[in-house]
Parts: structure tokens; C-alpha cells; sequence
């Protein structure tokens, strides 16, 4: 049997996202041109989280953004929306909730389907994950085109939950993602 810890505050404050932040920040994202086709500008965000004071930086950001709503639970897109999810969870207090590709959660799921530019895809999660009436923060590393994060929104709202707001590291604003998110709050907190 395990022996109860007395809870640690994980939401103390820190300071708010400066603009020296936010450019500190941008600077450790590496740009990889014509990846994963020709075209295509990525942003890898691998050399920012190496960097673990820009790693903590970043979680700090997001949890000063949230802290003071009501989250019941946090949930991450698989697979680099697991980086973060957890992270920002412990310092809210809340559990996360893990948002999978098919056939990779080992009891009952729900599932939804959603269109890609080119075919479909889907995404799972837990029947029992999320409670009637539960603020779910939906979290990811980027925000695209928005429709990962739509489905994923359908999804938390299907088992019964409430979008409390989606966050992102980074947003391709170009892709307008937030024409698909419908009317959810989006908090990103670095744009391109």
C-alpha cells in the first residue's frame, strides 16, 4: 500500500510571458524547410525542449493562462501533445487524459473520425475518461489547419465533457486553425 502524501501546491504563479519571452522562445524552435515534402516549412520544437529552463518557460505560460479557470482534466493529442499535457496537469492540480490514435487504449473507447487533406483519420479515448459536465483543456504542441483538435474537441463532448479552451506551443496562424475549432477559446503561445 502506498502512503498518502500530503498534496503540494503546483499552482504557485510566475511571471507573465514577456515579449522577451515569447522571442526567447521562438529562437530554439528549429526550422526545417521542405519537410515532410517540398513546400512545407516545419517547426521543430525537439531543440526547444532539450532546453529544460525553455521547456519549464513554456509550461509556465500555459498553466499562468489557466490557473485561475475552473479544469477538471487535461487532455493531450497523441503523440507530442503528450509532452506538454501532463506537465500543465501537475501544475493545474488536475488529471490528464490521454487522446489516442485507433486500437491503442487497452479497455472500452470512444471514437471519433475526422478528414485530412488527403483521406481520414481517428481518435480515441477511454469511455470512462472524462465525466458528465468535466472542463476538459485540450492541449498540443500546433496548431495547424485545426482539425486534430476539432475532432478532438467532438470527442471530449461526446463522453460528456465541456471544452474549458484549447492551448497550443505554436499556431500557423496562416492556416487560419480557428475556423475549425468552433468558437472554442484558443490560447496559443507562439504564432507564426
Amino acid at each position: 500500500m502506498l502512503a498518502e502524501v500530503p498534496f503540494l501546491s503546483t499552482t504557485a504563479p510566475s511571471r507573465p510571458a514577456s515579449p522577451e519571452d515569447i522571442a526567447h522562445l521562438k529562437s530554439l524552435i528549429r526550422e526545417v524547410p521542405d519537410w515532410p515534402k517540398p513546400g512545407i516549412l516545419f517547426y521543430d520544437i525537439t531543440t526547444l525542449l532539450k532546453n529544460g529552463p525553455a521547456l519549464a518557460r513554456l509550461v509556465d505560460i500555459f498553466t499562468d493562462r489557466f490557473r485561475r479557470e475552473r479544469i477538471d482534466l487535461v487532455a493531450g493529442i497523441e503523440a507530442r501533445g503528450f509532452i506538454f499535457a501532463p506537465a500543465v496537469a501537475y501544475r493545474l492540480g488536475t488529471g490528464f487524459v490521454p487522446i489516442r490514435k485507433p486500437k491503442k487504449l487497452p479497455a472500452e473507447s470512444v471514437s471519433v473520425r475526422y478528414a485530412l487533406e488527403y483521406g481520414s483519420d481517428e481518435l480515441a479515448a477511454h469511455r470512462d475518461a472524462i465525466q458528465s459536465g468535466q472542463r476538459v483543456l485540450i492541449v498540443d504542441d500546433l496548431a495547424a489547419t485545426g482539425g486534430t483538435a476539432a475532432a478532438t474537441a467532438e470527442l471530449v463532448q461526446k463522453l460528456g465533457g465541456e471544452v474549458a479552451a484549447m492551448a497550443f506551443a505554436i499556431e500557423l496562424e496562416f492556416l487560419h486553425p480557428r475556423a475549425k475549432l468552433g468558437g472554442h477559446e484558443v490560447f496559443s503561445v507562439l504564432q507564426y
